[in-house]
């Protein structure tokens, strides 16, 4: 039975928790999906354990991730407002890559090169801040991971953001 984890997604809709699966082997991290493609997201933690079940995924509570989107969509929308803590935005462009790798469907995110890859090396680091360049090119990527994310959550039935947010 694979290990899976509940990783609770807070967003302008409501809370999501999605089952997050570490890759076995060489094989890349993911998010859950259905066997359509259709990314898995749940309201309840019951709903979540029964789809875990019906899937033969052991779900290990410990320790439970939790993301708020909301906040990295406001660094992405307006940055000028004040930075974000580099965690929310280091857990942001990792749950991002894992949907974009897990869902069938859907845009791919942009692709990266080093512009990229330097502006993540800082993430670890903090003593030494992003150009404006790498800025730019986080929020293009971020920008377009939620986006992603948007059209995963509506797609799933789970509903999209509340009728009062903008994208």
């Amino acid at each position: 039975m694979t290990a899976s984890y509940p990783y609770r997604i807070a967003t302008r809709g409501g809370d999501l928790t999605l089952i997050w699966r570490p890759g076995e082997a060489d094989a890349p991290d993911e998010v859950a999906v259905d066997d359509h493609g259709q990314l898995l997201a749940f309201r309840d933690y019951e709903t979540l354990r029964e789809a875990a079940d019906r899937y033969g995924w052991e779900l290990v509570r410990e320790g439970e991730a939790a993301l708020d989107l909301d906040a990295v969509r406001r660094w992405v929308e307006r940055p000028e407002r004040g930075p974000v803590t580099t965690a929310p935005l280091l857990d942001a462009w990792n749950l991002l890559e894992d949907l974009s790798r897990s869902l069938k469907a859907g845009p791919p995110l942009p692709s990266q090169g080093p512009i990229h890859d330097s502006a993540y090396e800082k993430l670890f680091g903090e003593e030494e801040a992003w150009t404006d360049e790498e800025t730019a090119a986080v929020r293009e990527l971020l920008r377009a991971g939620l986006d992603l994310w948007e059209q995963a959550v509506r797609a799933s039935g789970t509903g999209g953001p509340s009728p009062r947010s903008s994208a």
